[in-house]
């Protein structure tokens, strides 16, 4: 156990997480997701629902302001303007922890084509159906040093 780390990022996520450079993306998918076909690395959630995860994720992964977006989720049959309640929590959580950046829904190809280019994958056990989210990861700015020196 950690001080301020969710209970629900193990060893296994928050390495993967600490290893992940600026740029790459983490995939977050439903159970229904093939996951295992998908991601080059397979991380698993299972009992955790993907909003939690993605909850727990972004307290310690910062996102990327250098791009539009960097935010996605997969759209309902392939319509990107159609959203079900899971995407609407996601978008509530995303405005909570990264506000002001928006959440782009994906149509089906153009979604599963991101995760298979993703650095991870992490398979939760989220029973609802386009249950899947995807982040960029973004850069922590250095803080400058008063007196020219590190501390």
């Amino acid at each position: 156990m950690l001080i301020g780390i969710p209970s629900l990022l193990g060893p296994d996520l928050l390495s993967t997480l600490r290893a992940m450079g600026h740029g790459d993306e983490l995939a977050i998918v439903d159970g229904n997701y093939p996951a295992q076909e998908h991601g080059r690395r397979v991380l698993r959630a299972d009992g955790h629902g993907a909003v939690d995860v993605i909850d727990a994720v972004l307290t310690v992964l910062p996102v990327d302001d250098f791009v539009p977006q960097a935010l996605f989720c997969a759209s309902v049959n392939g319509d990107p303007t159609k959203l079900d309640p899971v995407h609407h929590e996601m978008i509530a959580v995303c405005a909570r922890r990264v506000p002001g950046m928006t959440v782009t829904p994906l149509a089906g190809a153009a979604f599963y084509e991101r995760v298979k280019a993703a650095y991870a994958v992490v398979a939760t056990g989220e029973p609802r159906l386009y249950g899947n989210f995807i982040v960029r990861k973004g850069v922590i700015r250095a803080l400058a040093h008063q007196g020219g020196q590190g501390q």
